[in-house]
């Protein structure tokens, strides 16, 4: 099974696809990887789907990659007199730790961490940004506010303070406890939530090592100020964009979504596109044109995933969703306008021979007209060093003798990743990437198969061939 995009698609499983005949079709219709959200659901929800994902991956024969998304820190009003209250604008607002229920005067904050970073003229936002409160005076437990923007405001509402750096680590001790569950399980990607700072990656990558790639996900302010470091240290970069949206002006996430775009696609690593992408598909059966739109605008940016969430996680029509999630794609990448926007925004290869062979590959596979571009990696680093050139060809036809690593690739632009034996010399490679080509799909004898590898076999890093093959009429 192939298919005729080179973009992926993401979608959350949920109870609308708890079962197994839901799984598969979510898989027929297109879904290349699924994302477990750790936010929601037991650890034994999520290690049956699981189960079930591999069952499937088995039967198709097909690598399917697996996304553990964890929930993070959840920072959260405590309780009120009544179950809520009414602030008013321009009033004055109190936050403290006293545990008392709050009313239209204060409310419990049991976060002594934001009490710690907060400065005079410092905004609060409560309910997803719905009220913003300025703070005038503040101490080690207290912060004394002004009300900027009232409204309703009930019950462990969540609080965003988008301006400064929290003091928190990114992993609580439940996000600990799922990360150690999702890796036993065999998770192939783990999302970071709540990253603000390089330093986040390095504590996430000591308790994860290589037993799964990490992805950053880009929900704070702080993070854009470090967007290349954080970008070069982990694995994948999420741009989730509610949670932007609600911590800076909406008007500016669609700047930092290119931002981001670019900046990964500079240093090779692979972006997700997130939120919100078909929502109004969580109750109708077909989506907005600007949700169409939005879609098409992350596929023409050159990403290399689109993500659905609650869509297919709990919406009403979670099939229909990553239908039209797939043809939106197909569509995006079979205009003439989507070539020219990739080659307009590709940038040049650094100075390794990883990346000249890479960008050769490119120029030669374009020269030849070439069916198919071949990869034979162990760590999924040639592939992706490929995947960064964008090239023209239909398809990157990822070898590896390395089933993990097939199913992390499921997340990379252009990658069709098949597990096989492993190779001892350049012949015997060539002849399993021919053979690989017709069986796949992507050649017919005649046809041009450009080959890139790294020697020696099986030690990562070392991307130093390019061969170009013709397949031979007796295969």
């Amino acid at each position: 099974m192939k298919r005729s995009r080179s973009a992926k698609i993401v979608a959350t499983l949920g109870p609308a696809t708890a079962d197994a005949p839901g799984i598969r079709a979510l898989f027929e219709r297109g879904v290349d990887v699924f994302r477990l959200n750790f936010s929601h659901g037991t650890q034994a929800d999520h290690a049956r789907r699981l189960e079930m994902i591999r069952a499937l991956e088995k039967e198709v024969g097909r690598p399917i990659g697996v996304l553990l998304d964890l929930q993070g820190p959840k920072l959260r009003l405590g309780s009120f007199d009544g179950g809520r209250a009414q602030l008013a604008a321009g009033t004055r607002f109190r936050l403290d730790m006293d545990k008392t229920p709050g009313d239209a005067t204060r409310a419990p904050l049991p976060h002594p961490e934001i009490f710690a970073a907060l400065q005079a003229g410092t905004e609060l936002l409560l309910d997803d940004g719905k009220l913003r409160l300025r703070v005038d005076r503040h101490g080690a437990d207290f912060a004394e506010t002004t009300v900027l923007v009232g409204g309703p405001v009930s019950d462990r509402k969540g609080v965003n303070v988008p301006s400064v750096v929290l003091p928190i680590s990114p992993l609580t001790p439940k996000d600990r406890d799922d990360l150690a569950f999702g890796l036993a399980m065999g998770v192939d990607w783990v999302a970071l939530s709540f990253v603000q700072r390089p330093q986040d990656i390095t504590e996430a990558r000591a308790l994860v090592g290589d037993r799964a790639w990490i992805m950053a996900k880009l929900e704070k302010p702080a993070a854009i100020e470090h967007l290349d470091e954080i970008v070069r240290l982990c694995d994948g970069i999420m741009v989730a964009r509610g949670d932007l949206g609600v911590e800076l002006p909406p008007e500016q996430v669609p700047e930092l979504q290119r931002m981001i775009v670019a900046s990964c696609r500079r240093q090779g690593k692979p972006v997700v596109v997130a939120t919100q992408m078909l929502e109004s598909m969580i109750s109708s059966p077909v989506p907005t044109r600007a949700e169409v739109s939005d879609v098409a605008t992350a596929i023409y940016d050159g990403v290399d995933a689109v993500m659905l969430s609650a869509e297919s996680a709990s919406g009403k029509h979670p099939l229909e969703a990553v239908a039209m999630m797939d043809r939106i794609v197909v569509q995006a990448e079979g205009g003439a306008s989507y070539r020219q926007g990739i080659d307009a925004t590709h940038t040049p290869a650094q100075s390794t021979t990883a990346d000249a062979v890479c960008a050769a590959l490119r120029q030669v596979a374009a020269l030849l007209s070439a069916a198919v571009t071949v990869t034979y990696t162990s760590s999924g680093f040639t592939s992706l060093r490929a995947a960064r050139e964008r090239p023209a060809v239909p398809m990157i036809l990822s070898l590896t003798p390395d089933i993990v690593t097939a199913r992390r690739l499921a997340m990379a632009w252009g990658v069709h990743a098949v597990r096989i034996d492993g190779v001892s010399d350049v012949d015997q490679m060539i002849a399993r990437a021919t053979a690989a080509a017709r069986s796949e799909g992507f050649a017919q004898p005649g046809d041009d198969v450009v080959v890139v590898a790294g020697l020696p076999f099986g030690q990562s890093g070392t991307t130093n061939l390019l061969h170009v093959a013709r397949i031979a009429a007796d295969g």
